[in-house]
C-alpha cells in the first residue's frame, strides 16, 4: 500500500479520531483570532532604504519638542451657499465666523485634550485679527514712547532753565529758591505724567534716564556758554551723542520687552502669549469697513520679499494683497498620541475621533468647510475595509452557495463545504493572532482567496468521491448491506487518487505565495506567510476533517436507507460535458492552430507587461463615494459616506499638503561658507523645478539655512548686523564666520534654527536640510527624478566635503513603488523556477517523465503573460495587492494544470489510449475544475463591488487570472499533453474511436481488480 493510500485509510477508517483531533486543533489555533489587531497605516509599507533612513534622521534631528509626535488637520473655508462670506471668505463676517468655530473647538473637552500645547490653531482669521490687535498695541506703545520722549524733552528744557537760573541768581536769593521750587515741581509732574503707564522697574529705569539727561544737558549748557560754536566742539558732539543714547534708553529701552513682544507677534505668529479668541473677535468687530479692508490687504501682501506666513495659508490662485478669495486655510496641530501609534505611521484613536468630531462640527457650522487630515484618512481606510467586507462577504457567500448548489445539488455537501471554509478561516486568523500579524488592507483579500481555494479542494474531493461511488455502484451486488464499506472505501480511493494532486497543488501554491518573502515590503511578506498557512490549512481541512465528517454522515444516512449516490458535475453527458471536450477536440484536430494562437496572445501579453505602471499612492486606498445602488442595501451592508478622495484632490489643486514635501539632507561640514553658496544656487534650481509647489506670490516654498537666516535677520536688528557683516562681498550669502553666525541664530530663534540645522553635543554643525514644497499632483517618479538631480548637483559642488540625500514622503513612496516592481519580477522568477523544479522532480519520482512538469507549467506561464497584458489594456497598475498577481497566477493556475496532468497520467495508464484518456480527463476533472473556477471567479469577482479601490482592482484582475488559468488548463494543456505523449510519454494508442464514451472514474491509478479488465469483464 502506497503512502497516499495509507493516509487515506487512516482518515476513512479512523474518521472519528480524526474529527476529534482536528476539531480540538481548530479550537486551540482559533483562540488566537481574538488577538488579531488591525493597522491601516501606509507607513508600514515603507522599506529599509537610504532615503527612508534619511527621512528618519530628519524626523529625529530637525523636529522641535512641540512638533514631535504631532499631526496636522487642515480646515479649509470655501465660498459656497450658506456661508457667511458668500462668494468671499475674506469678509469680516466670514473671519469672525471662523474664530467662533475655533471657540467651539476649544470648548469641546475631548477635542481640546488632543491639541498641541503651543499654538495649536493658526488660520488666516487669526493672523488678521492678531495683526489688528498688534496694530492697536503698536499705536498705544508708540504713544507711550512719544510721551516718554516728550517727558525727556521737557526735562532737558527744565534743566536748561535751571542752568539759566543758576547763572542769574545766587542760591541764597529768595527769588532763586522760589523759582527752583517751581522747576522741581514741574520736573516731578513731567516725570509722573510720563511714567504713569509704566511698571515700577520701568519707572526707575526712566528716572535714571531723566537724571542722565539732566547731567548731560547741564554740561552741554556750560560748553555753549564758553564756546563760540559748540556744535564744532568734539566734547559737545560726544555729549550730544550721549544724550541721544539716553533718549533711546528712556524710550525704546524702557519699553524693550513690549516692543520685542509686539515684534514677535506682528505677523500673527505667536511669540509669547497670544490674544484670546474673544479679543480677536472684538478686534475685528471694532474695525470699520475701510480699516478692515486696509488691514486684510496689508496682512496678505507679498511682504516685499519677506516671508509672510499668511500667504502660505491661501490657495495658489489667490492674488496677494486682494481683499477677496474663494478659500483659506486653518491649520490645527494635534498630538498624534503617546501609545506608539505615531511610530507606526498612524494616529491615536482619540485623534481620529476628534477629527471626525471637528468635521461634524464644521458641517453643522455656518459656512462651507472642508476638513482634511490623517485621522480622517485612517478612518475612511478602516471603514472602507469594513464596508467592503460587509458587502463582499455576503455576496461571496451567496455566490458560493449558488455555485455549490449547482455543482453539488446536495444540501449536506453544501453545508460541509461551508463548514470547512469556516474552519480554514479560523485556522488562518488564529495563526495571525498567535504570530502577532496585524490585519491590514491587503488581508481583506485573504478570506476570499481561501474561500476560492477551499472550494477548489472540496469540489475535487467530493467529485472524485462521487465518480468512484458511481464506478462501484455496478460492482456492488448488495449495495445496502455494504453501505458503510462502500462510503468509506470510495472516499479512501478518492483521497488516494486526488490526494497526491492536492498535495502538489498545495505545495506549488505555497511556493507561489512564499516567493513574496523576497519582497522588502513587510506587509507583502506577511501576506505571503498568512496565505500559505491558510492554504495548508485548506489541505488539512478538506483532505482530512471534511472527508472524515462526510464518511461518518453518509454512512449514517445510508445505513438508514437514504441513498447518498450523486453524479459528479460535468460527467454523464449533457451540455457541460460537450463544452469541456472542446480542448480535447482541438488537441486532436487543430493543435498547431492552438499553439500559434497561444504564442501570439502571449507575445502581446509580454509586451503589455513591460508597459504596466507601478503605484503606491494614498489615493489607491481611498474609496470614492459609493454608487447609488448601495443605498438600497440592508442596514448592515450599506456603506457610509466617503469624501477624503475628493477632498484630497481639492487640497492638491489649491493648497500644499503637509506631507507634500521633498527634502535634501546634507551631512558633513555644513558650516563651510562654500555650502551656503551652493545652497543659494540649489534653492534657485529647486524653485524653478516643475514639481515645486508655487505659493500665491508665485514663489516656490523652499526652506533652508539661508532663507531662515534671512527671515530672522528681517525681524532682529542685532542678527541682521551679524548677517550683513558675515557677507563681505555683498552677494547676500555669508562667506565668513558661518559657525558663529549659526550660534547666534540659535540664540536669537532656536525654534527656526533647529528646523534647518543640527548641532552636536560638541557644538559642531553636522547636518542641514532643504525643505522643498512639492505639487500634490506631481507623480512620485517626477518628484524623485527632479530632487535626485538637484541633490547630485549640490553634492558635486562640495568635492566630498558633504553628502546629499534626496528624501521626503514622495520619494520614499517612489522607493516603495520600485520595491513593488522588484517584488513582481523576483517573485515571478522564483515561483517559475521553484514550481518547475518541484513538478519535474515530483513527476520523475512518481514514474513519469520530468518533462511533464514543464508541460504542466507552460499553460500557467502563458496565463501570466495574458493577465499582465490585460492589466495594461485596463490601465491597472501594480500596487500592494495587484503586485502579487504574478505569484498568485502561478500559485492558483498551476493547481488547475496539475489536476489535469495528474488525471491524464492516471487515465493514460489505465486506458492506454490518448483520446479516451483525454476525454475522461476533461469531462471528469475538467468538470470539477469548472465548478472550482466558477466559484473562485465568483468569490474574487465580488471584490469588484468592494469600496476599497485597490480591492476592486485586485478582485477583477484575480477573477480574470482564474479564468485564464482554467481556459489554459482545459483548452491549451490538452494539446501540450498530446505532444508530450507523442514525443516523451509512454507507448500508447493514438487511435480515435468516435463512438467511445468517457470511461468511468479510475481508482487513483491502481491496477484493476484481479480477474477483471478495465470494462469489468472477466479475463
Amino acid at each position: 500500500m502506497s503512502a497516499p493510500e495509507r493516509l487515506a485509510a487512516i482518515v476513512t477508517q479512523h474518521s472519528r479520531v480524526v474529527l476529534v483531533v482536528l476539531l480540538l486543533t481548530t479550537a486551540v489555533i482559533g483562540a488566537g483570532a481574538t488577538m488579531v489587531d488591525d493597522d491601516s497605516s501606509l507607513d508600514q509599507f515603507e522599506t529599509d532604504s537610504d532615503e527612508a533612513q534619511a527621512l528618519e534622521d530628519i524626523e529625529g534631528n530637525f523636529t522641535s519638542d512641540q512638533q514631535e509626535n504631532t499631526t496636522s488637520l487642515q480646515v479649509i473655508t470655501r465660498t459656497g451657499e450658506g456661508g457667511d462670506g458668500g462668494d468671499n471668505v475674506l469678509t469680516k463676517s466670514s473671519l469672525i465666523s471662523s474664530l467662533e468655530f475655533q471657540q467651539d473647538i476649544r470648548a469641546n473637552e475631548s477635542i481640546n485634550e488632543t491639541l498641541a500645547e503651543e499654538q495649536p490653531i493658526t488660520g488666516v482669521e487669526n493672523i488678521i485679527a492678531i495683526s489688528a490687535i498688534r496694530s492697536e498695541e503698536a499705536d498705544a506703545l508708540n504713544e507711550t514712547s512719544a510721551e516718554l520722549e516728550r517727558g525727556l524733552n521737557e526735562t532737558v528744557a527744565i534743566q536748561r532753565q535751571y542752568e539759566q537760573l543758576n547763572a542769574t541768581y545766587d542760591e541764597s536769593d529768595p527769588e532763586y529758591e522760589t523759582r527752583a521750587a517751581e522747576l522741581d515741581a514741574e520736573l516731578d509732574a513731567t516725570v509722573e505724567n510720563a511714567t504713569a503707564p509704566l511698571t515700577d522697574a520701568q519707572t526707575a529705569e526712566y528716572e535714571s534716564a531723566v537724571q542722565q539727561a539732566r547731567e548731560i544737558e547741564s554740561q552741554r549748557y556750560q560748553l555753549e556758554q564758553t564756546t563760540d560754536d559748540p556744535s564744532e566742539s568734539p566734547e559737545y558732539q560726544e555729549l550730544t551723542e550721549q544724550l541721544e543714547g539716553v533718549y533711546q534708553a528712556g524710550t525704546m529701552g524702557v519699553l524693550e520687552e513690549e516692543y520685542a513682544a509686539l515684534e514677535g507677534g506682528a505677523d500673527g505668529e505667536t511669540g509669547g502669549d497670544q490674544p484670546s479668541l474673544d479679543e480677536q473677535i472684538d478686534a475685528l468687530e471694532d474695525l470699520d469697513d475701510d480699516e478692515f479692508s486696509e488691514l486684510v490687504a496689508e496682512t496678505l501682501s507679498d511682504g516685499e520679499g519677506e516671508d509672510n506666513p499668511a500667504i502660505s495659508l491661501m490657495p495658489t490662485s489667490y492674488d496677494p494683497g486682494s481683499t477677496e478669495a474663494d478659500a483659506r486655510l486653518t491649520s490645527i496641530t494635534q498630538s498624534a498620541g503617546s501609545d506608539g501609534m505615531s511610530e507606526m505611521g498612524g494616529v491615536d484613536d482619540s485623534v481620529v475621533d476628534s477629527q471626525l468630531e471637528i468635521r461634524d462640527m464644521a458641517n453643522a457650522h455656518d459656512g462651507d468647510y472642508l476638513v482634511f487630515g490623517s485621522g480622517l484618512i485612517t478612518d475612511e481606510i478602516d471603514r472602507s475595509m469594513g464596508d467592503s467586507l460587509a458587502i463582499v462577504g455576503p455576496l461571496a457567500l451567496l455566490f458560493v452557495v449558488v455555485a455549490l448548489l449547482v455543482a453539488y445539488r446536495d444540501l449536506l455537501d453544501i453545508v460541509l463545504g461551508i463548514v470547512g471554509i469556516g474552519a480554514v478561516l479560523v485556522w488562518t486568523f488564529g495563526f495571525m493572532g498567535w504570530a502577532g500579524i496585524a490585519f491590514n488592507q491587503m488581508f481583506v483579500a485573504v478570506p476570499v482567496l481561501l474561500i476560492g481555494l477551499s472550494i477548489d479542494y472540496a469540489i475535487h474531493v467530493f467529485m472524485r468521491h462521487r465518480e468512484q461511488r458511481e464506478t462501484e455502484r455496478s460492482a456492488d451486488a448488495d449495495r445496502q448491506s455494504a453501505a458503510d464499506g462502500s462510503v468509506r472505501g470510495s472516499m479512501s480511493v478518492a483521497l488516494a487518487g486526488v490526494g497526491v494532486a492536492l498535495v502538489w497543488v498545495t505545495a506549488t501554491t505555497v511556493i507561489g505565495f512564499l516567493s513574496n518573502l523576497v519582497s522588502p515590503i513587510g506587509p507583502i511578506r506577511e501576506f505571503g506567510i498568512v496565505s500559505s498557512v491558510g492554504i495548508v490549512a485548506a489541505l488539512i481541512v478538506f483532505g482530512a476533517l471534511i472527508p472524515a465528517a462526510k464518511v461518518e454522515l453518509d454512512a449514517f444516512l445510508e445505513g438508514r436507507g437514504l441513498d447518498r449516490h450523486k453524479r459528479a458535475f460535468g460527467t454523464g453527458g449533457g451540455r457541460f460535458s460537450e463544452v469541456l471536450t472542446l480542448g480535447s477536440i482541438a488537441a486532436r484536430k487543430i493543435p498547431l492552430v492552438v499553439l500559434v494562437l497561444v504564442l501570439v496572445l502571449s507575445a502581446g501579453g509580454v509586451y503589455g507587461a513591460t508597459q504596466v505602471d507601478t503605484s503606491f499612492q494614498e489615493e489607491d486606498f481611498l474609496a470614492e463615494d459609493p454608487p447609488a445602488w448601495t443605498e438600497s442595501l440592508p442596514g448592515g451592508m450599506s456603506p457610509g459616506e466617503y469624501q477624503a478622495k475628493d477632498d484630497l484632490d481639492y487640497v492638491n489643486q489649491e493648497f500644499q499638503r503637509a506631507d507634500s514635501q521633498a527634502q535634501l539632507l546634507v551631512e558633513g561640514n555644513v558650516a563651510d561658507p562654500a555650502l551656503l553658496e551652493q545652497i543659494n544656487e540649489t534653492r534657485e534650481e529647486a524653485a524653478s523645478s516643475d514639481v515645486a509647489y508655487e505659493l500665491a506670490t508665485g514663489e516656490a516654498d523652499v526652506q533652508d539655512p539661508l532663507s531662515t537666516m534671512e527671515s530672522v535677520a528681517a525681524q532682529n536688528e542685532s542678527f541682521n548686523e551679524s548677517f550683513t557683516a558675515a557677507d563681505t562681498n555683498g552677494d547676500g550669502v555669508p562667506d565668513e564666520n558661518v559657525s558663529a553666525l549659526y550660534d547666534e541664530l540659535f540664540e536669537v530663534d532656536e525654534e527656526a534654527a533647529g528646523q534647518v540645522l543640527h548641532q552636536t553635543d560638541d557644538g559642531e554643525y553636522n547636518m542641514t536640510r532643504l525643505v522643498i514644497g512639492t505639487d500634490g499632483d506631481a507623480t512620485t517618479s517626477e518628484t524623485t527624478d527632479e530632487m535626485r538631480a538637484i541633490a547630485g548637483t549640490l553634492e558635486d559642488g562640495g568635492d566630498g566635503d558633504w553628502t546629499v540625500t534626496a528624501t521626503g514622503d514622495p520619494i520614499v513612496s517612489y522607493i516603495v513603488e520600485q520595491d513593488l516592481l522588484d517584488t513582481v519580477l523576483e517573485s515571478l522568477l522564483i515561483t517559475l523556477v521553484a514550481v518547475f523544479v518541484f513538478l519535474s522532480a515530483a513527476y520523475w519520482l512518481t514514474g513519469n517523465s520530468a518533462m511533464l512538469g514543464t508541460v504542466t507549467l507552460l499553460p500557467v506561464a502563458f496565463s501570466v503573460s495574458w493577465i499582465l497584458g490585460t492589466m495594461y489594456l485596463l490601465g491597472m497598475p501594480f500596487n500592494v495587492l495587484t503586485g502579487m498577481i504574478t505569484s498568485l497566477t502561478i500559485g492558483l493556475g498551476v493547481a488547475y494544470s496539475i489536476h489535469v496532468s495528474a488525471r491524464y497520467s492516471l487515465e493514460l495508464e489505465r486506458q492506454g489510449n490518448v483520446w479516451s484518456a483525454l476525454r475522461t480527463t476533461v469531462t471528469g476533472t475538467g468538470g470539477a475544475l469548472l465548478g472550482s473556477a466558477a466559484t473562485t471567479v465568483g468569490g474574487f469577482g465580488v471584490l469588484a463591488f468592494a469600496i476599497l479601490p485597490a480591492l476592486q482592482q485586485f478582485g477583477i484582475i484575480t477573477a480574470l487570472t482564474i479564468t485564464y488559468a482554467f481556459l489554459a488548463s482545459v483548452v491549451v494543456l490538452p494539446t501540450l499533453l498530446v505532444l508530450w505523449t507523442r514525443y516523451f510519454g509512454p507507448d500508447v494508442s493514438f487511435d480515435f474511436d468516435p463512438t467511445a464514451e468517457p470511461t468511468p472514474a479510475s481508482d487513483g491509478g491502481a491496477p484493476a481488480e484481479a480477474g477483471t479488465d478495465e470494462d469489468g469483464d472477466d479475463r
